[in-house]
């Protein structure tokens, strides 16, 4: 097939990629500008010493069928890896040692995790009154509908190991929509799930089984399956100062060239030098989206020596005052991480509790993990074989009371300047899978107009 429409893809990241990727496929004339010398944005995967490691995103979950959609889509150039069974297991660090994350009734009434008060609590959450606040906050949410405990020790964690931000200034119906949408519907998170499991799912929507997933060989893999899709021809790096100018009321140009439809992936922090034309003050709206800070830090030990690692790895809640987010114990359940016998690690830092650690120097970052790990992990001597420190300004935006704000602001922009879309992760979700969905989405929207 082929489109006259030409399309201009602003950042090509995930989902930028996600989008050129099937705008070509659909005969469509398009363009992908990055600001650096390489596409994938945070996604890079890395080795060293025998160890595979990802800068970025370690893993993905199948949340949406479009993950799982395109990787089939691109089966010739990447596969993916499904993580085994130890990734099912969570911990949570509580009063000096780690505890399971109970999955079922029984782990739930034996955790030490929970109060017994809130554990009784618990059987009357299906009774309660759903809430009238659409931004209401993830804590109170948690607070009215299940206990202190529960978001101290399970929805505080979970937060951290996701956003790195904190359940009081997340607003649910953006943060955890899915979540926010079981009370709404439902009335109850406990009646709203087991409602849910018994809707007959299609064969599509059975593809999102919410496994943690990779791709054979390191994530960058499906960078490179979709980049050599999209064709190099099709792509301009080192775009540091990109600008966009409206050319006529549906057409704008970049560089020398004119384009239908420009579509951003960048940042909120990046729009305003980028659409110079827009109206300031929405921009303004959209810019005031706050960012984690974070530090990952890769560890690999050829002859680990601590404590059995038969998990997806340890989530840290903010009131055990510790200065590490959580730990991933990536070579449990990936392939090909480490060597035979040997752990590969990654451990956060920072987030939006402690952004300040970001500005510590590598030194001072090596020696909180070097106390934080060999606490933790049962290490009498820490003496890894491998250490990689990154550091990520913006790492993960917060979806917090601006949200709406925010998304007003996108709409209004959008029918006031035809042709142009503000997508990214700015909206829609921050997980791999709802980047994918996101860029096949609007792939289709822009295929069905034209």
């Amino acid at each position: 097939m082929n489109n006259t429409k030409k399309i201009a893809i602003i950042g090509g990241g995930l989902t930028g990629l996600t989008t050129a990727y099937y705008l070509k496929k659909s005969g469509f004339d398009i363009h992908v500008f990055e600001r650096n010398n390489r596409v994938g944005g945070v996604i890079k995967t890395n080795q060293k010493k025998g160890f595979t490691f990802e800068s970025g995103p370690n893993t993905g979950v199948l949340s949406q069928p479009e993950a799982v959609e395109l990787i089939e889509d691109l089966k010739d150039d990447c596969h993916l890896e499904i993580a085994d069974d130890a990734a099912k297991a969570r911990w949570i660090w509580k009063a000096g040692k780690w505890e399971s994350l109970p999955s079922g009734l029984v782990g739930g009434i034996t955790t030490p995790l929970f109060t017994f008060s809130d554990k009784l609590r618990l059987l009357g959450e299906p009774f309660r009154k759903k809430g009238s606040n659409p931004n209401e906050s993830l804590a109170d949410l948690v607070l009215r509908r299940m206990g202190k405990s529960f978001l101290d020790y399970a929805v505080d964690p979970f937060i951290l190991g996701i956003y790195s931000g904190d359940p009081k200034k997340l607003i649910t119906k953006y943060a955890l929509p899915k979540l926010y949408n079981l009370e709404q519907n439902y009335g109850s998170f406990i009646k709203g799930s087991i409602k849910k499991a018994r809707i007959p799912k299609t064969e599509r929507e059975k593809k999102a089984t919410r496994e943690i997933f990779s791709v054979s060989g390191g994530l960058e893999n499906l960078i490179k399956a979709l980049e050599k899709n999209i064709g190099s021809e099709n792509i301009t790096l080192n775009c540091k100062d990109l600008s966009v100018q409206k050319e006529t009321e549906k057409t704008y140009k970049i560089g020398n060239e004119n384009f239908d439809y420009v579509v951003s992936t960048t940042g909120a922090y990046s729009l305003d030098k980028i659409f110079s034309f827009a109206d300031p003050e929405k921009l303004k709206h959209i810019g005031k989206l706050v960012y984690a800070k974070v530090i990952q830090v890769s560890l690999g030990f050829n002859n680990w020596k601590g404590i059995p690692l038969k998990a997806f790895g340890g989530l840290v809640p903010s009131k055990e005052n510790r200065d590490v987010l959580g730990i991933l114990f990536l070579s449990s359940f990936l392939k090909n991480k480490a060597p035979e016998n040997g752990v590969l690690l990654s451990v956060f830092l920072g987030g939006v509790r402690h952004p300040e650690i970001v500005g510590l120097s590598d030194r001072e970052i090596e020696f909180i993990v070097k106390r934080e790990v060999s606490e933790m992990m049962g290490l009498t001597e820490f003496n890894p074989d491998m250490m990689e420190i990154f550091r990520y300004q913006h790492a993960i935006p917060q979806y917090g009371i601006e949200s709406e704000e925010k998304l007003n602001s996108i709409e209004l922009l959008e029918k006031e300047h035809p042709g142009i879309i503000l997508a990214g992760n700015i909206r829609d979700g921050i997980g791999m899978a709802d980047r994918i969905k996101q860029g096949k989405t609007i792939a289709e929207q822009i295929q069905s107009k034209n």
